[in-house]
Order: structure tokens, then C-alpha cells, then sequence
């Protein structure tokens, strides 16, 4: 199906001094959403909103973690996961109906620094971060994210120094049936595969520009098991519209520069249209919101309000955030 949207209605559905970077949806009802102070859950059916405000406690006054960033999130059946930046790092598993929360995961080591969280079935699950030895940090569960294991450096191909990803919308993972590719920045900007849901990895290097702690893929989206995108490039020079996109149509094996020195320039969340056949994507960034209806050969900006990240609830309405604000997208 083709949709060709070529226009956006944006309705605002909250507003406030919140930072959000990172959002989920349980079952197109409820909004699940990272902000830099903790994390929230926004009801569509009625635009309420409760938020879950960490207070400082002695053992993290001076580390500051208490109130660290939430920027990795997701639900996962009846529970909502929050994984916040910074060290050390802890990973909340929340009642989706009580909103009892238990930290199931912490991990103490002055690098941490964890970018994003997906789940491959109701059971099994995986959150990446930035190397604290020489290889990316993955954590993994078994058994429905009550306890999470990370993954030794002997089992994951090694990093380069200055090699690290960016916790910018929650969209490092892409996950199809038991394929998982995970994106690097900053140094180098590679693509790490797994077809066995964590079990054995391998890496690629990908055309993204790179070569800086500022450049390279910022986020990847899988329309099925062989087309892929990855969006990116350097935030400090938005306009930079070279070394930024590329796409796939061998599972992530290769992959090709698209769109090139065209718009758009930097972005830092690109999803696949719903139903579209792998030639519909939706981009979003501080710069704005971009489409294309031909698998990246060609965008058109639909506004130039700014978002972070953007998550579609059917094949024509997404939920995005940003600085301050979560809205609802209707592509026309």
C-alpha cells in the first residue's frame, strides 16, 4: 500500500518544561515516556498525565544518578521499563497498573551510560550503552526483565576507541522475529547484527558519516527482515545533509548511501510508515519532521516543529516527543 502522505496535523496533547527522548506505546491507549527527571505515562483516551519524579537519596547525592535521565523505555506485557543515563546505571521494571516499581537491574561502573531497551517477545529482552571495556554494554533477559545479565566482551566484536552511541530517541535497536542490529556513532559508525536474539554477534561498517564524538547513526528502523534505514549525522551542524542517511535490503549486510547531500540534513529518529512496503519512512529532529514515500530516495519536510523521537500507533497516526511536549502526529 501507498499511502504518499504529503502533509501533517500536529495536536499538542501535553505540554511542560520536560525533556523527552524517549516514548513507547501500550496498546495504543497508554504513553509511556522517559524526561530528565524520571519517567511518565500519558493516557490518550483522556490526555492525563502522572509522573514519576526520582527524589535524591544519600547513597547517590554526590553521584547524581537518582535523578538521571530516563532515555531508554518500553512495555513489555503488563509492565513498563525505564533505563536511565549516567552511573550508575538502573533499570526500573513498573506494574503498568499499580505502578509499583522494582529496579531489576543496576550496574555500578563510572562509564555507564545506556542509550536504548527493546524486547524481542514477552520473555526476552535487550538494553544497549556505551563500551565500559572494549566492547558495546548489552544486558539481556530470559525471563521477562526480572533479572538481566550483561553480555561478556568475549562474546561481542570489540569497539574502537571514541565508538559509542547516542542516547538521542530510544533508537539504537531494531528488532524482526530474532534479528537484532544494533548502531554505533561517534569515532565509528558501524551496524552490529544478531540472528539469534543475542546469542552470537557480528558487525559491519556502514558509509555514515563519522569521525568525531558527534557524528555517525543516531538511530535505525526495520521495515521486516531486509530493508532497513539508518538516520544520523552530526547535531552540532544540522544542515549537513551528507553522510547521514543510508538504507539496506539485505537484512543490514550492506549498506548504501541514500538521499545524498539532499534533505534532510541532521536527524535523530527515523521510523518505518506502517503497511507501507518499506518505501514510507518518517524522520524527526530538533529541525523538524521529514517523509519519504520512496525508501529515501526523495524527502519532503511536512514542519519545521522539532521533535526527538516518534512512535506510530497505526499507519497513519504516531505519538512524538520533545523538548516540552508530546504530540500527536496525523499524516495526510
Amino acid at each position: 500500500m501507498n499511502h504518499n502522505f504529503s502533509s501533517v496535523n500536529i495536536e499538542v496533547l501535553y505540554k511542560d518544561s520536560v525533556s523527552i527522548r524517549a516514548i513507547d506505546i501500550y496498546k495504543d491507549s497508554l504513553v509511556g515516556f522517559g524526561y530528565d527527571k524520571g519517567y511518565g505515562f500519558l493516557d490518550l483516551s483522556n490526555q492525563n498525565v502522572e509522573l514519576h519524579q526520582f527524589e535524591l537519596d544519600q547513597d547517590t547525592i554526590e553521584k547524581k544518578n537518582w535523578v538521571a535521565q530516563q532515555r531508554a523505555v518500553v512495555f513489555k506485557d503488563d509492565y513498563f521499563f525505564s533505563l536511565g543515563i549516567g552511573a550508575p546505571a538502573r533499570l526500573r521494571k513498573v506494574n503498568i497498573d499499580s505502578k509499583a516499581e522494582e529496579i531489576v537491574y543496576v550496574e555500578n561502573h563510572e562509564k555507564s551510560f545506556y542509550d536504548a531497551i527493546a524486547f524481542w517477545n514477552t520473555k526476552e529482552g535487550i538494553a544497549m550503552g556505551d563500551p565500559t571495556d572494549a566492547c558495546l554494554s548489552i544486558i539481556i533477559t530470559r525471563d521477562g526483565g526480572k533479572s538481566w545479565q550483561k553480555v561478556s566482551c568475549d562474546n561481542l566484536p570489540q569497539t574502537v576507541d571514541g565508538e559509542t552511541a547516542f542516547a538521542a530517541s530510544n533508537g539504537n535497536i531494531a528488532i524482526k522475529g530474532d534479528h537484532t542490529w544494533i548502531v554505533s556513532g561517534g569515532m565509528q559508525s558501524r551496524v552490529f547484527y544478531s540472528s539469534d536474539k543475542g546469542i552470537t554477534w557480528s558487525v559491519v561498517d556502514t558509509p555514515m558519516l563519522q569521525g568525531s564524538n558527534t557524528t555517525g547513526a543516531y538511530a535505525v528502523a526495520f521495515y521486516d527482515e531486509h530493508h532497513g534505514a539508518i538516520i544520523g549525522g552530526d547535531y552540532t551542524k544540522p544542515r549537513l545533509n551528507k553522510g547521514n542517511k543510508i538504507m539496506t535490503n539485505d537484512g543490514g549486510k550492506s549498506w548504501q548511501l541514500i538521499a545524498e547531500g539532499e534533505e534532510p540534513g541532521y536527524k535523530s529518529c527515523v521510523r518505518y510508515v506502517p503497511n507501507g512496503g518499506a518505501k514510507e519512512l518518517v524522520a524527526v529532529g530538533f529541525t523538524g519532521i521529514t517523509i519519504s514515500n520512496d525508501s529515501g530516495n526523495t524527502w519532503k519536510e511536512l514542519s519545521k516543529e522539532g521533535f526527538y523521537t516518534l512512535r506510530f500507533i497505526n499507519d497513519s497516526i504516531a505519538i512524538t516527543a520533545g523538548k516540552g511536549r508530546i504530540a500527536k502526529l496525523t499524516f495526510k
